[in-house]
């Protein structure tokens, strides 16, 4: 995202966008990759609520969340672009309000890798975590990239 000091975040948080909703999908590729034609789109706020549930300590990954809503909702998978984005609007939504807080900074990527799209990048969330016990690990020489180490072993799970 760019120009993130200029959007209001909170607005797009609560903005539903026709969603939830469930599509069918036909295209044999993304029905393979995903292990189903089901897919849902779950709103904004649903990243958020989920988010704001994971306690101190522990961490969560948007493919877990992904995988949380799917199982709620009967769907094979959760629609990847926008849970990626909605996060991120979750995350910005959080930085931009004075109370009620949303821990963002406890939510990673794909094997616990740590979002650069979030408020302060890397580093603030590298922070957030260390003083919450974690240890952070960088990979890469040329494209450097940061994780929890041992993530899993710290992965809170959704009912």
């Amino acid at each position: 995202m760019a120009n993130e000091e200029k959007k209001d975040f909170n607005a797009m948080l609560n903005d539903s966008k026709d969603m939830p909703k469930i599509q069918t999908i036909t295209d044999q590729k993304s029905i393979e990759k995903y292990g189903g034609d089901k897919m849902y789109f779950a709103p904004p706020i649903d990243y958020d609520r989920v988010m704001k549930r994971i306690p101190y300590g522990k961490v969560i990954t948007i493919g877990k969340i992904r995988e949380y809503f799917a199982k709620r909702n009967e769907a094979d998978f959760t629609e990847p672009i926008t849970a990626g984005i909605f996060t991120s609007i979750a995350a910005w939504a959080s930085y931009q309000r004075s109370e009620d807080e949303t821990p963002y900074w406890r939510t990673l990527k794909a094997k616990g890798e740590l979002n650069p799209k979030y408020p302060g990048g890397v580093e603030a969330q590298k922070e957030k975590l260390e003083a919450e016990g974690h240890t952070i690990i960088q990979k890469g020489r040329t494209n450097i990239r940061y994780f929890v180490k041992d993530y899993d072993d710290a992965l809170f799970e959704l009912d």
